[in-house]
């Protein structure tokens, strides 16, 4: 059984419909990426996904082996959250508050799943700075970190490289990269087209009127892909 599996998903927002009769499903260990221009709904139906809104048609299914409160999350982040003053030690160990239940307390547990995340993502030297003290690139490590808390099944990442410079953007790749090697499933919505057909496994290109679902390769050849990566406009 597919990991979460999205069966003609309609999502209205303000008056108006975002997206429209979307369907796909994701297996353990895809590395999906979520394309499409501006205003195309991709940050619309991870929020849909996660619950964050609700569909006006159509449902989600989730695995057997999946639960709503599995899943890691690193949203887009805001100036307010960019400015957040917790320690990256605390932000790295909220990610662990969705399995914490009605249970107000860390674990010893929990604490040590923090470190070792700290740990793997190499942010040990900055483990008791300010998170706003930090460049965008080493908060962009903390909040996947934070992720990795959360979940050893599936990560959702909505733009996880705007405002970071190209050495640091190369970095994030192959951390992301690396993480989908040990079988955690991504999904990440990107702008950055070359990089979602040279590394993910499955696309899933959002337009009115026009979508495709399906594996890079078959993206790169389809006509909306072609245009797509060649920058041309889609009809």
């Amino acid at each position: 059984m597919s990991q979460i599996e999205c069966k003609d998903i309609s999502v209205k927002y303000e008056n108006q419909v975002v997206l429209e009769d979307i369907s796909f499903s994701i297996e353990q260990g895809d590395y999906l990426c979520i394309v499409g221009e501006n205003g195309s709904g991709k940050s619309t139906l991870v929020k849909t996904i996660l619950g964050l809104e609700n569909p006006k048609t159509g449902k989600i299914v989730f695995g057997e082996n999946l639960n709503k409160n599995e899943i890691g999350y690193l949203p887009q982040q805001t100036q307010a959250q960019k400015d957040f003053p917790a320690s990256v030690y605390e932000v790295v160990l909220s990610g662990c508050l969705n399995s914490r239940g009605f249970n107000p307390f860390y674990s010893a547990k929990d604490k040590k799943l923090a470190n070792d995340m700290i740990k793997s993502l190499g942010i040990e030297g900055i483990k008791k700075k300010s998170f706003r003290e930090l460049s965008g690139g080493q908060q962009q490590r903390v909040l996947l970190a934070r992720a990795l808390c959360a979940t050893k099944k599936i990560i959702i990442l909505d733009e996880p490289i705007t405002g970071l410079d190209p050495t640091v953007t190369r970095e994030m790749y192959n951390l992301i990269k690396e993480i989908n090697k040990k079988g955690i499933t991504i999904i990440m919505v990107s702008h950055d087209i070359n990089f979602a057909i040279n590394n993910a496994s499955k696309i899933l290109h959002l337009k009115k009127n026009i979508k495709f679902f399906g594996n890079t390769e078959d993206y790169a050849n389809s006509e909306v892909g072609r245009k797509f990566i060649g920058g041309a406009e889609i009809d």
